[in-house]
């Protein structure tokens, strides 16, 4: 009799678990470059990110020392004098996808995600941020998309020796390549 419950409850917890889609391994991107100058871009693709298929809900995380520059000094500023890595270590973002169905993912199907950024202590609600939602052959699915935020709705203050060199108004994109959480 235990033997069957048990066989019951893994299969009940199988079927429970397929609704959830995870990633360790996203990648999110940001670029606030001026022309002329040297691109500050910086990649982190050790994004975390968990789908709810039944509802669309969708949470990330970030890890802010994960963004890679490819200049190492250019990645210590950013550390130390803007996104103050050591006070502030996590972005986050909790939403939904809008209108959002399992069941009819086509390829790029689109849809307008909603929901809240956290970055630097701050909070900003995101509004009908259109993305790319695609079930793959593998079983995953895909969410691509970006947007652009500004510097200073997170506190984040430019110095004015190099107000010129670094945007305000920052480009971040995200790919999102999720499996079936087991």
């Amino acid at each position: 009799m235990k033997k069957v419950t048990y066989i019951i409850a893994l299969l009940s917890l199988n079927i429970f678990c397929q609704n959830k889609f995870l990633t360790k391994t996203g990648t999110v991107s940001f670029e606030a470059s001026v022309p002329s100058f040297e691109a500050v871009a910086a990649n982190n693709n050790a994004a975390t990110a968990i789908l709810n298929t039944d509802n669309g809900d969708l949470a990330v995380l970030i890890m802010v020392k994960g963004f890679r520059f490819k200049n190492a000094l250019m990645e210590e500023h950013f550390n130390e004098n803007y996104a103050e890595s050591d006070t502030y270590p996590k972005a986050t973002f909790k939403g939904k996808i809008e209108n959002f169905s399992f069941n009819n993912l086509e390829t790029n199907s689109s849809f307008k995600i909603i929901g809240e950024l956290n970055f630097h202590g701050k909070t900003k609600q995101l509004k009908d941020t259109p993305i790319k939602v695609s079930m793959n052959t593998n079983n995953t699915i895909s969410i691509v998309g970006s947007f652009k935020v500004i510097a200073s709705d997170f506190d984040i203050k430019i110095p004015n020796i190099v107000k010129n060199k670094i945007s305000e108004e920052i480009k971040i994109s995200f790919k999102l390549e999720l499996q079936p959480k087991i």
